[in-house]
């Protein structure tokens, strides 16, 4: 079957250039819609799986120690968010990829009415309305409008040929989507989640083909304005750059996260301390070491080693996520890999900077490891869909397909 008329326009971008060369052709094509669920189960990246798993393992044990050595308050409940959050990878992976896609703006739609929602009713934590209650559950739907935006951008530049990316006027209603639900996770106010979202968005964006020197035009103008921009900042935010600037200046308060969490991580030498020894962790000089530090428990307990085995299943995890994205046959699974990547490296980029004070702290936490639900359950759905990419790369869109 020719592709080019069930799989509607040639798309040359970042993810679309050599393509559909001879690498593709030796992929077998999945044109079955009952493709059987044994065989869709087969085909999941057990490599995968297992990095995934392990990483939660290490935050298992991190959250023990974070306890004192004991299974609760932490442990036990991130265990049965994560199992929760495996079944439902698995379950997502076995859903055509097509099916997603035709959701893709009704599962945006959800989530902008889930901000709105956060704005009037939500509950308000450390000076910000993040989260709301769904049958008793908390979540924090600025996390999951990440994922959302992802599978809108990618279905709307699915069908889009290189030369229509390149029309101003093509790319107003992708840059409208990405600034709806930035600004009102900026109305919480939640900066470092309106930034990273922008970022994701911007990603696919340039996955998808546009132009590179359209962002840099843009990042050259937030540059000019950023004096401006820094007087608009609520007063909490302002702070944390004077500390991430100069954290002596108030060692005992603004500055005390940081200076903590930086004697830890430099107490753990190379083999660390031991389990359930480390000193800044035991004596609870480390601040919210249970979710944004708990890098910071890896660290002084394991050392070198332990951080360095960590950071190479967080950064596995990126590179498999990529190379999904490279085997997809379809412009809509490349750029949706390329968005959940993009989202899993901000993740661990962010938090593993602001541990160890090279960027002002955000509140993002470390993805697997870090306790917290809404996070986990927006990855996990996150690695579902990736799965489902995997599963189905090579997938034949109609050009009616959605």
């Amino acid at each position: 079957m020719d592709c080019r008329s069930t799989c509607g326009p040639r798309n040359d971008g970042l993810w679309g250039r050599g393509m559909s060369g001879s690498a593709l052709s030796l992929h077998r094509p999945f044109k079955d819609r009952s493709f059987g669920l044994v065989r869709k189960f087969l085909r999941m990246n057990w490599l995968f799986v297992i990095c995934v798993c392990a990483l939660a393992g290490v935050g298992y044990v991190a959250l023990y120690s974070a306890a004192g050595g004991a299974t609760t308050p932490y442990a036990n409940s991130q265990l049965i968010r994560f199992c929760t959050g495996l079944l439902m990878m698995f379950a997502i992976a076995m859903v055509d990829i097509r099916l997603i896609a035709k959701t893709s703006w009704f599962a945006y739609a959800v989530g902008i009415v889930l901000l709105v929602v956060v704005m009037k009713f939500g509950h308000t934590g450390l000076g910000a309305k993040r989260w709301i209650s769904l049958g008793g559950v908390e979540i924090q739907p600025s996390e999951l409008m990440k994922l959302f935006l992802v599978l809108a951008l990618a279905a709307y530049f699915h069908k889009a040929s290189y030369e229509r990316i390149g029309n101003v006027f093509f790319l107003i209603p992708a840059i409208v989507a990405i600034m709806i639900p930035v600004g009102l996770i900026l109305k919480e106010p939640n900066l470092g989640t309106a930034v990273i979202t922008a970022a994701i968005g911007c990603t696919v964006m340039l996955g998808a083909g546009v132009r590179w020197w359209k962002f840099a035009i843009v990042i050259v103008m937030i540059a000019i304005a950023a004096p401006v921009l820094y007087h608009h900042l609520h007063d909490y935010q302002r702070a944390r750059i004077i500390t991430f600037m100069n954290p002596g200046s108030d060692p005992l308060g603004a500055g005390y996260n940081i200076i903590q969490s930086k004697i830890a991580l430099g107490s753990g030498g190379w083999n660390g301390q031991g389990f359930l020894h480390g000193t800044q962790n035991q004596l609870n000089f480390l601040p919210e070491k249970q979710t944004d530090f708990v890098f910071t428990i890896i660290a002084e307990e394991f050392g070198f080693v332990g951080s360095a085995a960590t950071l190479v299943l967080l950064f596995s995890i990126v590179a498999i996520a990529l190379y999904t994205a490279l085997r997809s046959e379809h412009q809509y699974g490349r750029l949706v890999a390329l968005g959940i990547a993009t989202n899993f490296f901000l993740y661990c980029f962010v938090n593993l900077s602001m541990v160890m004070g090279l960027i002002p702290v955000g509140g993002v936490p470390l993805p697997l490891i870090s306790y917290g639900g809404s996070a986990l359950t927006a990855v996990m759905l996150g690695f579902g869909v990736l799965m489902s990419v995997h599963v189905h790369r090579d997938a034949e869109f109609a050009v009616d397909e959605f």
